[in-house]
């Protein structure tokens, strides 16, 4: 099962020609997956890295570019996970907009002690809510 959400194509997302400028679709995949680790994962970030001394850095990230988003643009973004680990989870994201997807990414983030800056095992609550959504990669 998939986490869904939704991000505004705002002014500073787009380039002169009113289409998105590629790194800013990273700085909309980070914004998801704060929310998915807030809405369905139950641990948001303020809480995690600040209370509990946790971070999840991205160690990877695939992107394909499918098509062009524009100013105003209401994207929808999909998170998947496609494989969870001790300490790392790998998940397809998918963002669309009038039925249309216009970028697809593959990623692995790791659980880290931000003291140590090493990984570390996922907490069992947040492991456990990953395992139950995830699918298979294609």
């Amino acid at each position: 099962m998939s986490f869904q959400t939704s991000t505004q194509v705002r002014f500073a997302h787009v380039d002169a020609a009113g289409i998105v400028f590629y790194p800013r679709y990273f700085e909309m995949l980070n914004g998801a997956v704060e929310d998915w680790f807030a809405l369905a994962l139950g641990s948001d970030f303020r809480t995690m890295h600040l209370e509990r001394g946790i971070g999840v850095p991205s160690v990877q990230v695939e992107a394909e570019f499918m098509a062009p988003s524009m100013l105003g643009d209401v994207l929808t973004i999909h998170i998947t996970p496609t494989r969870v680990g001790r300490s790392s989870c790998s998940y397809e994201a998918l963002f669309s907009a009038d039925g249309t997807d216009r970028m697809k990414a593959n990623a692995t983030l790791v659980c880290m002690d931000m003291a140590s800056q090493k990984s570390t095992p996922w907490p069992d609550e947040i492991r456990l809510r990953m395992v139950d959504d995830i699918v298979p990669a294609n």
